[in-house]
């Protein structure tokens, strides 16, 4: 057995808890869970699969509660999961190897977002540093909560701020994350406390890139798509290290929000950083939208093209079938049905290929 201690904070989790720590029971890790003072089943459930349950008086800091659910573990090793993350894989021998190798780096677990878009269920894949050794790390931020090393003389190689970790590695671990599978009324409550949240620590801790994406992606989930530029804008206006993951995701909000406000030429504007973030199909298939927002198709099927050629992606289809669907689209556009018809085959079961193809002439 791996000294493994897996911390989850709770309050009113009933409709994930139990699928949560079941799919971890397999594996024997320890489990601590800090409630914050929940009324439904949530304790109830947990005791099913662990008797490591304390209180924790919520402080609206989330940080906070997953600080002290890591302090009540046996372990020095913690994963740190969500209620609404179901653990789907992990390769318990590589992870031991991984243990041994970065005592004092931070792995990032592979969660898969899955969330409902145009009526179609798709996935967006993250990495997120979420398996460390409490000797190093702890959380900070009152919300979207961070790892970062508990001083710099305990972790060398990683930057002593508040900026995700640098220092890392990717641990063999993957997990569903089902929490954006909520009614709508759910999600915009969820981005409301988020927003008030993200507003008083930016005026405690004054400007901070971070802070300002996830008040931009806040915005954006309540499609208040004014705000969310002017928050992205800021972000994007300071100095920040593209080799982020949070800064590759911030441009590309920035990109579909330009989209949204129909400021089409304006978006243009990200080729001039093309080359520096072309790095993964996200953003150049964000650029062939772009063109094909400004009625460049040409430019667009070349960008879609690439996309479809590109491993590295985020957004589930940017590279297959999403792009494929947008050639097909243009194609069919422009008068080329037989080339439409080619590009609409190529997206398997997609729906909306499905559609076009039922229509074709």
């Amino acid at each position: 057995m791996l000294p493994i201690s897996v911390c989850l904070i709770a309050k009113n989790e009933e409709k994930h808890i139990d699928e949560c720590l079941k799919r971890l029971q397999p594996y024997g890790f320890e489990i601590v869970l800090a409630d914050t003072g929940s009324t439904d089943r949530t304790v109830e459930l947990a005791r099913k699969y662990t008797d490591r349950i304390y209180h924790f008086d919520w402080s609206g800091d989330f940080s906070a509660a997953k600080n002290f659910a890591m302090q009540k573990a046996s372990h020095d090793w913690i994963l740190s999961l969500d209620c609404d993350e179901y653990l789907e894989v992990i390769d318990q021998k590589t992870l031991r190897k991984c243990m041994e190798s970065y005592p004092r780096y931070a792995g990032r677990i592979l969660i898969r977002n899955r969330f409902t878009q145009d009526g179609q269920t798709s996935y967006e894949q993250v990495r997120v540093s979420r398996f460390i050794n409490r000797h190093y790390f702890h959380f900070e931020g009152v919300v979207h909560e961070q790892l970062v090393p508990t001083t710099a003389s305990d972790h060398h190689n990683a930057a002593p701020d508040t900026s995700p970790v640098k220092y890392v590695y990717s641990a063999p671990i993957t997990v569903l994350h089902v929490g954006y599978d909520g009614t709508e009324d759910e999600m915009r409550e969820k981005s409301k406390r988020n927003i008030t949240l993200l507003e008083k620590e930016l005026e405690t801790h004054g400007a901070d890139p971070y802070i300002y994406y996830q008040l931009g992606q806040s915005y954006r989930k309540l499609h208040d798509y004014e705000t969310a530029f002017r928050y992205l804008d800021l972000g994007l206006s300071m100095d920040v290290d593209s080799a982020l993951d949070y800064v590759q995701n911030m441009v590309e909000s920035y990109g579909y929000t330009l989209l949204d406000l129909k400021r089409n030429q304006d978006a243009l504007g990200l080729l001039d950083i093309y080359d520096e973030f072309a790095t993964r199909a996200d953003f150049v298939f964000l650029i062939g939208l772009i063109y094909m927002n400004n009625g460049l198709f040409d430019n667009a099927v070349y960008e879609f093209h690439k996309a479809s050629t590109m491993e590295e992606f985020a957004v589930e289809g940017v590279n297959s079938y999403k792009a494929n669907y947008n050639i097909g689209v243009i194609c069919e556009c422009t008068g080329n049905i037989a080339k439409a018809r080619e590009a609409y085959i190529k997206c398997g079961n997609y729906t909306p290929a499905l559609t076009r193809l039922e229509q074709l002439p």
